[in-house]
Parts: C-alpha cells; structure tokens; sequence
C-alpha cells in the first residue's frame, strides 16, 4: 500500500499560507508528517500504518478546505475499449472511482470515452488504465480528442459478410418452407457452418463475457454466449441422441443467426454513433497543417511554411485567397471577406480589414492578408470551441444517472428471468428443447445497449448540431435546465443593443459653454474603456476639441454610478475653464460624471434640465451628468454643482424583437435587467414589447433580480455579456453570454453564443428542447422493447432468430432516432418575415 503522496495546494501565495496549511495537515487524523512546498504547490503527506489511501485524502482534504485553501485537482481523458453496452458503462465508472483520488469519473458510451477528474499529483493515467484493465476492458489516454475523432476508422464491415455467408443456407429451410419447398441440411453439414460463426466470429462474445463474470458483473457479450450456446449445445446433444442415419431438428441455425443478427446490428450501431461525432471531426477539419510564417516581416520579409504547431505568438502570418486562416490574430495588412459560418454559424462573410480580430478556421475570401498571431494551439478560440463541445459530449445528465442505476442489475435480473423460465417451463410439461429455447430468446432479446445509448447519443447530436450554428452548450446539466426555461432575463447594452452607443446630445446649465462640457466629459472618460466613455472620446474628436481635453488625474471607476477623476484647468475668471464667474482661481478640480444615482448621492438636482432630461429618458436616451465638486483631489464632500447632461442613444439589435417574439411563442416570459434609468428602460421594453422591466440596478444587485424571479419556482436564464454580467450569469439557473462579450462572462455561463444575436438564445431554448424529446423517445423505447419483449420470449412468442433480429435492431433504432436531431436548424440563418422586418423597424425608430 502507498503510504507517501504528494498533493497538490491552490490558493497559497506566501509562507505563511505554507506554515497554516502544514498545521492543519499534521493534526489530520491519519496523517504521519506533512511538508509543503511554495514553489510547486504540493503537500508531501506520508500515511500513518494502517491508515487507507481513501481514508487519508479524505482526511487531508477536509484539512486543506478548513485552512481555506483547495486540493488541486486534474482531468483525464480515457479512450476505453470493449464496452457493447451500458452495463459496461457502470462497470468501468465504478472501477476508476475506486482509484485513489479519483473525484470524479463518467464513461459515456457513444463516445466509447471516460472524462476522469481527481487528485493532481495522486492520479496518474496508469493508476487509472491498470483499473480499467482490471475491469477487463482497454484503456488508452486521449491527449487530443479532435484529432482522435477526425481520425477514427470506421467499423470493420468483413464479420458481418462471412457470417452471412455462413448462416444463410442454415436459415434457407425455414424461409423455403411457405413455399412447400422441404429442404434439411445433414447436421454434420449444419454443424460445419455454425461453428465458424459461433466460435471464431462470435468469439468476441465470449471473451468479453469472461471478463464480466471475472470482474464480477454481466453485460450484453454474457447474454449472447450463453443464448447462443445454449442453443448450440441442444442441437449437439439432438444430433447425439438421433439415430444414426434418422434425420431431426436441430438449432444450429438459431445460433448462427442470432450471432450474425448481433453483429451486423453492431456494426450499424458503431456507423451510426460515428456519424454522431461529426461536429467535432468538422471543427477538428476547420485547423490546417501548416502556416506560412513571414520571417522579418518588417524587412526584407520572406514567406516559410512551417507545422501549424510550430507557430508562435507574434508571429505575421500569409492567408492567401481561399486558404484557411490558421490562427487567432489581428489582420496588419490587407483586407477581405471571411468566411466564419462554421464557427459562429453567421451565413454570410464578414469584410474585415487592418486592426480586426481574425479567428482561427476561417475561410478567407479574395484578398491576401498579412496576421500577427496572437493565440495558438489551445488557447485559440477554434480550440475553446472544441473543448466546450466534447466536454458537453462527455458529460453524464442527471436521468442518465438514472439509467445506469438501472442498467447495473438489468444482465443479472434477465439472467433469473432466463432461468425461470427454464425451470417453470419445463416443469409444466412443454418439454426440455421448447423451455431451453424459450429461455435462450429471453436471453438473446434482452438489450442494455439501448438504454445505455438513449440520453447520450442524442446528447451528441444536439451539442453538435447546436454549435454548428454557434450555439456551444457546456455540459449535460445545462443542456437539461435549458429545456426547461420558463423565464429569460437580459442586459440591455450589447445583448439587446448593438452596445454602440453614440452621444447625441451634451446640454450645459447656463454659464458653461457647450464645447467645455464635451472637453470635460472627454477627460473624465479618458480612462475608461467603457461604450459610453468611447462615445464621449468619439464625440469630443468629431467636434474637434480632443486637442484641447485636459489632462486628467486620478481617474476612478465608481461602480454602478460612473467615472471620477480631477483636472487641472484655470478659466479666464477663475475655477474651471470655461465657467463664467467662477469665483477665485482653484487648481485641482473634481469632476465626476455619471448616472442619476451618482447625482442623487451628491445632493444634486437637476435644476432647470429636470424637464430635458425627462424627455430624453422617454425616448429612450441613457443620460448621464457632469458635476463639479470644488476642492483638492478627489474629496466628494466638498459642495457640488451641477455643469450639464450628455445623452446617449443606442441601436437595437436587428433581431432583438424577433427573438421576444420567437420567446413569446416557446412560452418564455422576457424580462430586462439594466443599471439604465427607468424611462430608457421603459422605452427599449415597449419596443420590444418586453413582458418585465428592472431599471437603474447595479451590477452587485443583478443576482438579486434573478434570484427574486427563481422565487416561482420556474428556471431562469440570464442573457449577458459583460464582467458587470457575470455574477448574474452564476445567479441564474442557466446563464447563456454573448460570444462578442467577456471571457469572464463565457466562462461564467452555461451556455455561449458565438454571435452576438439575441435570437440564438430561442435556438438555444429549441435545440435543447428537441434534444430532450429524443431523450425521453429513446428512453421510452428502450425500457418499453424490454419489458414487452422479454415475457413474449419468455411466453414462447418469440423464436431465438427474432429476438436476435429485434436486440439488433433496438440500440440501432436509438442511435439513429438520435441522428434526426442533424435536420435542425438555426432560425436566426432564415430570412426574416416581412411582419418582423416592420418590427425592427419600429422598434429602431423607438430607439434610435
């Protein structure tokens, strides 16, 4: 037994988080000695006798957790083979967890894939393999599933085709029959045929049987061996007992049949769940071989083709005409259309020029473009992409829980019916070979397969179907709350807007002139990065005054209220420049700029531009005001005055109504969240025709609004954008985050849309849903074929040959019910309705 690991510490920054954690791992119980080290984050832990290794990480990492830090964890990918059903899903899951420091472990059977989250510096993948081996299946790591799945070879098609061959003239009796055609093989000719197929082709039955009862369990490969034997084994002791030249019915053909009838429904069955990994393998087709790199690109520049994977940050790439772009990277020369539908789902091409952002897979149009390369490998967003989407995959949802629950007895239960079906048989008098057939049919028709493939076959389409249109769904969890969404809650600026905002008024108090205010305005803003302080540095370089923008200090964010910063700037009578009698000239100025809850703090009204402001507001205009506050650095409390409002206007998102409506019609009721004042707000809802408005929140009290809305009981997403979204996103049962917003905010949600298009989130809420509804057919399915089929075997209603014919048919059926989810589509890709068009154009004129 291992008595020495070394674990892995998050969260230590200094010596003294070393000396807490080392206190806390040596009063453990179980633990000998502990020593930490700061520089590689690990905790060297030595065991006491007799302590297990279980009993020991559990001990250590309630330690770690009470000293306020985190046991570093790390996730595995495990290709796994030998699973035919999902009984061997159930198998494998419970070998790894049993794996010390193994937290996590789902195995998914469509993917024939194992996602392993544990301990970092306790598991290892050969800890993990030798238990799936143990198991009695294969193990191998995945180090990139992409190319793993853009490289995977089809089933071998060679099996099914001999044992047709072999099984066709045992069956031809049967099927010339209704003609009043006798035919009967010798049985040694019978024999001849069946045993190739029963024990070289049907081989792999027996050997994966073997290891489930090694390893203690049962799966679909047990079945097979014993139906089939059971049946072959009665037509050699017929064949025995018959007379020496008397001819008599045996069921050599039963075997052969059913075997054959198995493989060829497996060989279906692995095209089909191969055609469901299609999205990665065409994301994985997005990332070319090679780059051409441009050596000395500000000299004497000289083009190099070098392996994609020998690209680095920094580097200009050449994207000629027609070629895929390689990388992520801002385009330094050249422009063109690109091409980006397979990533975001946008149909048409985009023109992009010097200075935009490019993304790696892209298909470049007519021009050449020179790229500075600023992400590579995994950190490129084609390479996030395929991440989300095989971690959606790979994921378990809480019904498929369920399922395998059910799945684990499922083997041993058909085993019992099989067998008292037997006895009962035989004991009311139907005769040994009518009972034994009986019972190899309960055994032959039974199938795990299916249940094991319902939820994550289709999981796999609909994932993968949705991000084909830009739609990428984290995991499984998100993939199940989605369906269910009752209420959607979004962001105005940038989810509902197209978060370019424009100023379109700035009205001064009598006294200071308009151009000031704009200067002014342009010096607060200078430090932010903000859509309305761009506006602002906009406005302030059309009216040409940028020249003339003091320099400003101390610049300082006030959340949810607006931008403080002091200016130094002396007008011809004293104060602030520009102000007429201003009093004594005063350095040091304190301008702050922002919402009406910072003029509300400030004790300041709004005076003689109460009535403008209003009217603005109605319109829809986010307005903000200017203030001084007189004193030295930043002191708020010096009295303040009031020195003008700007207005801002903001354009709806083309699709913005269409996606209310298209919400409207899914039965979700569409709720607005914004910091924005209540007339703007008010203005954007009834053009949008919004069922609920929360105006002027702040970005701390979003996860209020979304809580109260959760208070009904019925699932709420959150639609966002911005870091200021984020704590609204986690708030929100699902939290879905534009693709052209924050990485905060995506890694944040559940749910990311590629595009900026508020009517991708009613894609979302549909493909979900018509996921879900494959889900529950496939799992009606699945249990209704068991529970009719195995008491029509066990009745006699059913021949072996049948039951075979239907086991193989089942988990195929499933697959490609799955496959029907391919035929969805975005409704953001189609063309909008005239009645919408007038919509947007409404809603616009309401807005612009």
């Amino acid at each position: 037994m291992i008595r020495n690991w070394s674990v892995g510490i998050e969260g230590m920054t200094c010596a003294s988080c070393v000396t807490r954690v080392e206190k806390a791992l040596r009063r453990a119980p179980g633990v000998a000695s502990a020593n930490v080290n700061l520089a590689t984050e690990t905790a060297a832990v030595e065991a006491a006798p007799g302590v297990t290794p279980a009993a020991l990480l559990g001990a250590v990492e309630t330690a770690v957790n009470d000293a306020g830090y985190q046991v570093a964890e790390q996730s595995f990918e495990l290709a796994i083979g030998g699973m035919t059903c999902a009984s061997c899903v159930g198998r494998v899951e419970k070998a790894l967890r049993q794996v010390p420091g193994v937290v996590e472990a789902n195995v998914n059977l469509a993917t024939e894939r194992a996602a392993v989250r544990g301990v970092r510096g306790v598991v290892d993948v050969a800890a993990l393999t030798a238990a799936v081996e143990q198991a009695g299946y294969e193990a191998s790591p995945v180090t990139d599933p992409a190319q793993a799945a853009a490289s995977h070879e089809g089933p071998a098609w060679w099996p099914v085709a001999v044992a047709a061959v072999l099984s066709l003239p045992l069956l031809l009796p049967m099927l010339l029959e209704p003609f009043g055609i006798h035919l009967m093989l010798p049985p040694w000719v019978q024999w001849l045929l069946a045993t190739p197929v029963q024990f070289w082709l049907g081989a792999r039955f027996y050997r994966a049987g073997y290891k489930a009862v090694r390893a203690g369990s049962g799966n679909m490969d047990l079945l097979v061996a014993l139906g089939t034997s059971a049946a072959y084994g009665l037509s050699l002791y017929e064949w025995w007992r018959a007379p020496a030249h008397g001819m008599t019915h045996l069921y050599f053909e039963a075997a052969a049949v059913v075997i054959t009838l198995v493989l060829l429904g497996k060989w279906l069955e692995a095209r089909a769940k191969r055609r469901t990994v299609e999205a990665i393998r065409a994301l994985a087709a997005l990332r070319p071989e090679t780059a051409r790199v441009l050596r000395d690109p500000q000299g004497a520049a000289s083009e190099v083709t070098v392996p994609l994977g020998q690209v680095k940050v920094g580097d200009w790439v050449v994207v000629r005409a027609g070629e895929r772009v390689p990388v992520d990277g801002v385009i330094r020369e050249g422009a063109s259309q690109l091409d980006e539908s397979l990533l975001t789902g946008e149909p048409l091409p985009i023109e992009k020029a010097a200075g935009d952002k490019v993304v790696g897979g892209s298909i470049n149009g007519a021009g050449t473009l020179r790229v500075e390369t600023t992400a590579v490998g995994a950190d490129t967003a084609l390479a996030r992409i395929i991440r989300m989407v095989e971690d959606a995959q790979a994921g378990k949802a809480p019904i498929q829980r369920a399922v395998d629950r059910v799945a684990a007895v499922f083997v041993p239960v058909v085993v019992l019916v099989a067998v008292v079906t037997l006895v009962v048989g035989w004991g009311l008098g139907i005769g040994l070979e009518t009972a034994l057939l009986n019972a190899v049919a309960v055994l032959v028709i039974a199938c795990p397969c299916a249940l094991g493939l319902a939820t994550p076959a289709a999981i796999m389409v609909g994932t993968g179907a949705a991000a084909r249109q830009g739609i990428l769904i984290k995991d499984a969890e998100a993939l199940e709350l989605a369906h269910r969404i009752r209420v959607v809650a979004f962001d105005k600026t940038g989810t509902l807007t197209e978060g370019k905002p424009r100023l379109v008024a700035h009205l001064p108090v009598t006294g200071v002139r308009a151009d000031t205010l704009l200067r002014w305005a342009a010096a607060v803003q200078s430090g932010s990065s903000h859509p309305l302080a761009k506006a602002v540095t906009t406005a302030a370089a059309e009216a040409g005054v940028t020249s003339a923008v003091p320099t400003a200090f101390d610049i300082a964010a006030l959340p949810g209220r607006g931008m403080r910063a002091r200016i130094e700037e002396v007008g011809e009578g004293g104060g602030v420049g520009g102000v007429e009698n201003a009093g004594a000239s005063r350095n040091g100025h304190t301008l702050q700029l922002g919402n009406a809850r910072l003029l509300e703090e400030l004790g300041v009204s709004e005076g003689a531009l109460a009535h403008e402001a209003a009217r603005l507001a109605a319109e829809g205009r986010t307005v903000s005001w200017l203030v001084e506050t007189s004193g030295e650095g930043a002191n708020v409390e010096a009295p303040a005055r009031l020195l003008g409002l700007l207005a801002f206007g903001d354009t709806l998102k083309a699709t913005a109504r269409p996606a209310v409506d298209r919400l409207h019609a899914l039965g979700v009721r569409c709720v607005m969240v914004t910091g924005d004042n209540a007339g703007s707000a008010k203005a954007v809802a009834d053009a949008l025709g919004l069922d609920e408005v929360h105006a002027n929140v702040l970005p701390e009290h979003k996860a209020a609004v979304i809580a109260q809305l959760k208070r009904d009981g019925v699932v709420v997403a959150m639609v966002g954008d911005g870091i200021n979204d984020a704590p609204a996103l986690a708030a929100a049962d699902v939290g879905i985050a534009m693709g052209s917003g924050t990485d905060v905010a995506m890694q944040t949600a559940g749910i990311t849309l590629m595009r900026g298009d508020p009517l991708r989130v009613a894609d979302a809420i549909d493909v979900s849903r018509r996921t879900w509804s494959k889900i529950r057919q496939n799992l009606f399915w699945a249990f209704a074929y068991n529970v009719v089929g195995i008491p029509l075997a066990a009745f006699g209603l059913l021949s072996p040959v049948i039951a075979g014919a239907a086991m193989a048919l089942s988990s195929v059926s499933v697959v490609s019910n799955a496959l029907l989810l391919r035929r969805w589509r975005s409704s953001a890709t189609q063309d909008v309705s005239a009645g919408a068009a007038a919509k947007i154009g409404e809603a616009r004129s309401a807005s612009a």
